[in-house]
């Protein structure tokens, strides 16, 4: 049985989907013959180009189009296989016989972006003077690789990818006329996880349509499992954790996500999507680092991006009183005794625990204050770590010229004048808190992984 995506692809203009931008124009340049020898189309994948390129090559020769059909004087190209400049040389010699059938003969060059250079040169003498019964046809995702030589001598056409409203209305559509019994939640997750691709969208619906047995609904649970997909509330649980530092409960829904079988990267590419869809700035840092989550060391690498910065974890030099250090730009960073659970600070810069008798200092309302004084200091505070030891703020800028801004006179007046009773210290570059060691991110590696980490002494691989 065919799948859903060759069943559903389209054999007219008017049946192709969400491209209406580039489907009558070609329309109405078929109805007045006016027909140019070269055509580019640009787009991400699976959004039609091959499909619309298929069907405008059978249109312009006034062939009966079926998706299994072969005609002599269409001929499809993978750019990717056939990319040196003797494969283009053998074209330009065939490309000068007149079509057999048809008054046309149609090029499809698919992946045209990964020609040679030399098999550029080679196409762009033909597109110069081409032969008045070719047809060149050009389909790329990459289109600042095609040469402007090439793209200046043919008429460009954007595909875009489908917005959700069109691509939940077309998979409605198949849906029914295929008996598949869906929730809208579950064909939601279909529709975002497609991400527009119309392709990839209908592959995702056709992997678990099986999911279905006639009577019962796809819910949305049964698409997450069969995906292998988190829900999207424990994603955002991971990045609000992330902001404040809670480096524990990061640890426990992070080895609960893969305890249940959800690949490292799975997670960083959600995590992405979310970030992505809602950007934050103290999310920033860790949006840098999810694109590196793969293997080898997939689940080590998602809990450094998420739970490490140098001084994470460190012990006070003055008190003894473990200090939860935040990145740069977090939200809070609290003070606690070891029988004290870490919780959610106020949203005052600092003040007194009465538990404990130790100053709460909210880091990122202490920053937010400083924004509104001064941005050249707000900016180099973010490319520091921090950590509070008793009534005193050690901040370690990560570059001598962060240092250099954060110790001038005047800026440390600024610092200073918004931490009422804190005494601020800007450490030398190169300085770091004299306790911190990585035992503890080894711990927290082993733990999640399920076996034993130890340090060698030798270079840290993260």
């Amino acid at each position: 049985m065919k799948s859903l995506y060759r069943r559903y692809r389209p054999t007219k203009l008017a049946e192709v989907v969400g491209q209406e931008q580039v489907t009558k124009v070609l329309a109405s340049s078929l109805e007045q013959g006016k027909i140019s020898h070269a055509y580019l189309f640009i787009g991400p994948r699976g959004t039609g180009k091959t499909s619309v390129a298929r069907i405008f090559a059978h249109a312009v020769n006034n062939f009966d189009y079926q998706i299994e059909d072969d005609y002599i004087d269409i001929i499809e190209i993978d750019g990717a296989s056939n990319r040196g400049i003797d494969n283009i040389r053998e074209l330009r010699e065939k490309a000068n016989i007149a079509p057999t059938t048809g008054k046309y003969k149609v090029y499809i060059i698919d992946e045209v972006h990964m020609l040679t250079k030399e098999a550029f040169n080679a196409l762009l003498k033909t597109l110069e003077e081409p032969p008045s019964h070719v047809i060149f046809i050009m389909a790329t995702t990459d289109a600042h690789k095609v040469p402007v030589t090439i793209t200046s001598r043919a008429q460009t056409y954007i595909f875009r990818l489908a917005d959700t409203a069109t691509m939940e209305s077309h998979l409605k559509t198949i849906c029914e006329k295929e008996g598949i019994k869906i929730t809208d939640e579950a064909l939601t997750v279909v529709v975002k996880r497609g991400g527009g691709s119309f392709r990839d969208s209908l592959s995702l619906l056709d992997q678990i349509s099986t999911l279905s047995d006639g009577t019962n609904e796809i819910t949305k649970e049964k698409v997450m499992g069969a995906m292998g997909l988190p829900d999207d509330e424990k994603i955002a649980n991971l990045l609000a954790d992330y902001i404040v530092g809670d480096v524990v409960k990061i640890t426990t829904l992070l080895k609960e996500l893969l305890s249940s079988g959800i690949k490292p990267e799975t997670l960083a590419e959600e995590m992405i999507k979310q970030i992505v869809d809602n950007p934050k700035e103290e999310l920033l840092p860790l949006l840098a680092k999810l694109p590196e989550i793969k293997d080898p060391f997939g689940e080590a690498k998602l809990l450094v991006a998420l739970a490490y910065e140098p001084s994470c974890l460190t012990t006070s030099r003055n008190t003894g009183v473990k200090t939860s250090v935040v990145k740069a730009g977090a939200t809070i960073a609290n003070v606690s005794t070891k029988s004290t659970n870490i919780g959610t600070a106020n949203t005052n810069i600092n003040g007194i625990n009465t538990s404990t008798g130790i100053t709460d200092f909210n880091w990122g309302a202490y920053v937010a204050k400083i924004k509104d004084l001064s941005d050249t200091i707000y900016s180099q505070l973010l490319k520091t770590t921090h950590e509070l030891n008793g009534n005193t703020l050690d901040i370690y800028p990560n570059h001598k010229f962060v240092y250099n801004i954060l110790s001038k006179d005047a800026n440390k007046q600024i610092l200073t004048s918004v931490a009422s009773g804190i005494k601020i210290v800007v450490h030398e570059f190169g300085e770091s808190p004299k306790n911190t060691k990585n035992d503890g991110l080894l711990a927290k590696i082993s733990d999640i992984m399920g076996g034993e980490v130890k340090n060698d002494g030798g270079e840290d691989p993260f």
